[in-house]
């Protein structure tokens, strides 16, 4: 059985800041931490420490700066023990706030203490659920917080009331209005009835110098926030052209979705959602279709290139200027995914446990039953998605010992001497502003290299390429 033998939390300094351990001996973090760092970066989420005694696979992840390490000296599923790390993290976030910082930890040990605790027994993940947690951990506040250095009681019985002479004792982890639905809260209660839906999806494409795609994916979330009184029972329908399952690859999905119901009609999600803000399904999606990489040796010629529907292209321009030695990077926008506040969706959600289970309206529009969906931060729909962030990343070959003088029209370049790669970020506001010109929606990087570059490719087809990240 797998189990978390320990978890270790370091801040950006690597000073430990929280040590919990659950079961069993494992190091250290003052021997740990060494041991990890020593390992080239970039490090890896498993690094195996064969030099402990037991030999150690150490589980990390990152988080707003902070290091969570999870050690195991026997044999375990790395996938639990990565997940749970991640929702050690959100919880702890959920509970103190965004961003997670080392001073919110150290202010409120109680809290994180409480939490922990509670995810994970023994070494065995137990409550890992947001609105289950918050139903038995109870969460800071400032009233809590004053009362509490007066050194007076933060909660006092109301006038008048007769005090108890027998207390009773209520083990812990007991409620009386326990949720009959484990990962939603109980007497769940709402002025108004609100459903908020956001499809962010990620692009990662990769382009070959002379522009043919060799690989683009499609890594999308579905954040759903919901705000309605008691124990709601949603459908949410999924449309998309050819079929939302011969489209959609690898799908995940919040453990309210009822699978069964997914299976018998692909692109129907039947739930009880979890109160407040969570991720009710993630999802990937093959751009350039699974028999793209058998066929595309035998495309000749930018006619027979596939066409990809995506929001930026990127251009790179070598051998520019007197010495031949710079190079220019243009950025393309497509004025497609300006957000326009009149376009529709293809999503409807309906509800049984609310009103007629009958479809509702496309995102932004309001149901019959009394409560409303709408999208949330941002405007984009499925006619017209909006764009956020751009990240350009342009491999670099070897023999380039460095860049000068890096000019971005718009956004940030970062490099430093011995990077493998340049990186170009144009910030949502960037993106936006491009967008405003319409069909002229293009940003350029400039710069020179230092240094030899060898081993280019004659064919423009090599290795040397664009990464284009989105999302």
């Amino acid at each position: 059985m797998s189990q978390v033998e320990a978890l270790y939390i370091f801040d950006e300094h690597n000073n430990l800041i929280l040590e919990h351990v659950y079961c069993a001996r494992p190091p250290s973090a003052q021997l740990l931490l060494p041991l990890y760092l020593a390992h080239p970066a970039p490090r890896p989420s498993l690094v195996y420490l064969p030099a402990t005694n037991p030999p150690t696979l150490v589980h990390s992840i990152i988080q707003d700066r902070l290091l969570f390490l999870a050690p195991s000296s026997v044999d375990t599923e790395p996938l639990l023990v990565l997940e749970f790390l991640h929702r050690v993290a959100d919880a702890i976030e959920d509970f103190l706030g965004s961003p997670l910082l080392a001073t919110k930890i150290e202010a409120h040990y109680d809290v994180v203490a409480q939490l922990l605790g509670e995810m994970c027994d023994a070494g065995i993940v137990a409550n890992t659920e947001g609105n289950a947690l918050r139903d038995v951990v109870e969460a800071p506040s400032v009233m809590k917080n004053l009362l509490g250095n007066m050194g007076l009681p933060s909660s006092s019985p109301a006038l008048g009331a007769r005090p108890s002479l027998k207390p009773t004792l209520t083990p812990p982890g007991s409620s009386p209005t326990a949720s009959p639905v484990p990962w939603r809260r109980a007497n769940v209660r709402h002025t108004s009835n609100e459903l908020y839906v956001d499809v962010v999806e990620t692009l990662s494409v990769t382009l070959a110098p002379s522009g043919r795609p060799i690989s683009a994916f499609a890594n999308g979330s579905i954040a759903f926030t919901s705000k309605v009184s008691g124990i709601p029972d949603l459908i949410l329908r999924l449309e998309a052209p050819g079929g939302v399952g011969n489209v959609v690859q690898l799908p995940v999905f919040h453990p309210c979705v009822r699978l069964a119901r997914w299976r018998e009609r692909p692109g129907e999600l039947s739930f009880v959602p979890p109160d407040g803000r969570f991720v009710l399904a993630g999802y990937e999606v093959d751009l350039l279709g699974p028999d793209y990489l058998l066929s595309a040796h035998n495309l000749k010629g930018s006619a027979n290139r596939p066409s990809l529907n995506i929001p930026a292209n990127v251009e790179v321009k070598t051998g520019l200027g007197p010495a031949a030695a710079d190079f220019e990077v243009r950025l393309s926008l497509s004025p497609r995914f300006r957000s326009t506040a009149s376009s529709s969706s293809t999503s409807s959600i309906s509800s049984s446990g609310i009103g007629p289970g009958r479809p509702g309206p496309g995102l932004g529009g309001r149901t019959g039953s009394g409560f409303s969906l709408g999208g949330g931060a941002h405007s984009g729909t499925s006619a017209a998605p909006q764009l956020s962030d751009v990240l350009v990343r342009v491999p670099l070959p070897a023999g380039v010992r460095n860049l000068a003088d890096l000019r971005p029209s718009r956004g940030e370049a970062q490099y430093a001497p011995g990077d493998a790669a340049l990186e170009w970020r144009v910030s949502s506001k960037d993106v936006a502003a491009l967008l405003q010109l319409g069909m002229g929606a293009v940003a350029t990087l400039r710069g020179a290299v230092v240094g030899a570059v060898e081993g280019d490719d004659e064919d423009g087809e090599g290795g040397d390429g664009a990464l284009l990240g989105t999302s």
